[in-house]
């Protein structure tokens, strides 16, 4: 079966009564920010918040009764996972889901509460793939694999045919890429319905397979990433023969990249989104320039990040933008210095956030304290007008960033 527009078109009639029709915003602040028209296609608002969902009810639906009788197995840590369970516990169709050991409990709980039977295995997809295909070979499940296969790849592509029906005039689609499903359905599907709109793909530095292919370069694999739904070591050659034939260039994104391209929704645009999104927000934000004046479409692929690296993102953006900033002042150690430092802070408008006051480490002299305050300011130039009124109150303050 071959991934052409004709498959994806049927994919998308056979799936479109139970898939959400997602907006396609256009994002008003981040476009002003970076100077082009940026669009954002929210998938994180998909059934499982992703848009896996589409490729995984995608290939459930081909399945025979005796098919679905027996049951399905997939391979995933995240949202694969999830969509597959989501779908074939709707369908009543029994699922078997094998997770990396070490899968975060919150998303084997979110898989469970699908209806899936988990099993964990394996340090990672590589490892867990073969555990999960003699499983089904044992058990006579049907592997439902997470992007190499032509009709879950079709179902992907669905996307591009929403935001051209949405935003028929875009001159670039934004895909992040890892296996290669979702940009070769949407490319395919892109390439159809407007033939010169330009397909990028988006990757993690730090697991630049698809790029390194598509370049005939070497591959980079750096360790973890905040990206980890596109943290793939190999892409299929199906979807990578595709990419070759339909993508225009595929580009990377570091890891501090990626973290400021979440934030950035999340501040700019109240859009919360996974690293993957992430990283195709910071290809966008890193060649800004290259799309000056162009309408540019981003795939919010999906919006399952763990709260708590969610904030402590938010926490190192605020730091990031100067809007979070630790005071570090060598005092006299006698009463009424913390209370005017505090006064001078306040009437600059800034606020105190937290007070470290220590007197018996020894890189102070023995009549002296070291005192950290944490403070929140409007932006960096906010910080430098505070430090500036408590150095003319005559107190010695250094601060942890780059504004001296």
């Amino acid at each position: 079966m071959a991934l052409d527009p004709d498959l994806i078109t049927k994919t998308y009639a056979a799936i479109k009564p139970a898939t959400m029709r997602t907006p396609t915003v256009h994002a008003a602040r981040l476009s002003l920010q970076l100077g082009i028209d940026l669009y954002l296609k929210l998938e994180n608002l998909q059934h499982t918040n992703a848009f896996k969902a589409r490729g995984a009810l995608a290939k459930l639906l081909t399945l025979t009764e005796a098919e679905r009788k027996a049951g399905v197995i997939a391979c995933s840590a995240g949202n694969h996972a999830q969509g597959v369970a989501y779908h074939a516990t709707r369908l009543g169709i029994p699922s078997v889901i094998v997770m990396p050991e070490g899968t975060p409990f919150n998303k084997v709980k979110r898989t469970k509460d699908f209806g899936a039977e988990v099993v964990l295995h394996g340090s990672g997809f590589d490892e867990s793939v073969q555990f999960t295909l003699d499983m089904a070979a044992e058990k006579g499940l049907t592997f439902v694999h997470p992007f190499d296969d032509p009709v879950v790849a079709a179902g992907q592509g669905s996307v591009a045919l929403e935001m051209l029906e949405q935003v028929p005039d875009l001159d670039v689609i934004v895909v992040p890429v890892g296996g290669g499903g979702l940009i070769a359905g949407m490319a395919v599907a892109a390439k159809s319905v407007k033939p010169d709109v330009q397909i990028i793909g988006a990757q993690a530095s730090n697991f630049d397979a698809v790029k390194a292919q598509f370049d005939h370069a070497e591959t980079h694999f750096g360790g973890a990433t905040l990206a980890e739904g596109i943290a793939v070591r190999a892409p299929s050659a199906a979807n990578m023969a595709i990419i070759n034939r339909y993508v225009d260039r595929v580009e990377t994104a570091t890891e501090a990249q990626i973290e400021a391209g979440v934030f950035d929704l999340l501040s700019q645009e109240k859009i919360v989104a996974e690293g993957a999104a992430g990283a195709g927000m910071a290809v966008i934000e890193k060649f800004a320039q290259d799309f000056q004046g162009k309408k540019v479409g981003l795939v919010v692929c999906g919006g399952n990040i763990d709260s708590r690296l969610l904030s402590t993102l938010i926490l190192r953006g605020l730091v990031r933008d100067g809007r979070i900033t630790r005071l570090t002042f060598e005092i006299d150690d006698k009463p009424g210095q913390l209370a005017d430092i505090s006064r001078i802070i306040g009437q600059a408008g800034a606020n105190v956030v937290e007070v470290i006051h220590q007197r018996m480490m020894q890189s102070v002299s023995l009549k002296q304290a070291e005192l950290e305050i944490v403070i929140e300011a409007r932006d960096k130039q906010h910080v430098i007008e505070t430090v500036d009124e408590l150095r003319s109150a005559g107190f010695r303050v250094r601060t942890d960033t780059d504004l001296d």
